[in-house]
């Protein structure tokens, strides 16, 4: 893993949603609602988790066109970090 994922893993780690939500979204893309109830917070706060993840290009929104329903996915760098949180 190079220096800057490696920071990256090491940000996203410090915060236990962060964390949750690239192991969840590594299982499946899914829309903000699912994911805020498959790691067991409130869905408000699944919006700024969400921000952060995007901000240092963990996840990505494949369809940002829409107001409601987005759906998210890991980017190849959020995918190594969720296989890196494996081992």
């Amino acid at each position: 893993m190079d220096d800057e994922t490696l920071k990256t893993y090491g940000y996203v780690i410090s915060s236990s949603y962060r964390e949750k939500s690239v192991k969840s979204l590594y299982e499946s893309n899914k829309i903000p609602t699912d994911l805020a109830e498959d790691i067991g917070i409130r869905s408000n706060h699944i919006s700024k988790v969400l921000h952060e993840l995007k901000d240092c290009g963990v996840a990505e929104c494949i369809n940002e066109e829409k107001r409601k329903n987005r759906i998210y996915r890991l980017t190849p760098k959020g995918e190594d970090i969720a296989k890196y949180m494996e081992e």
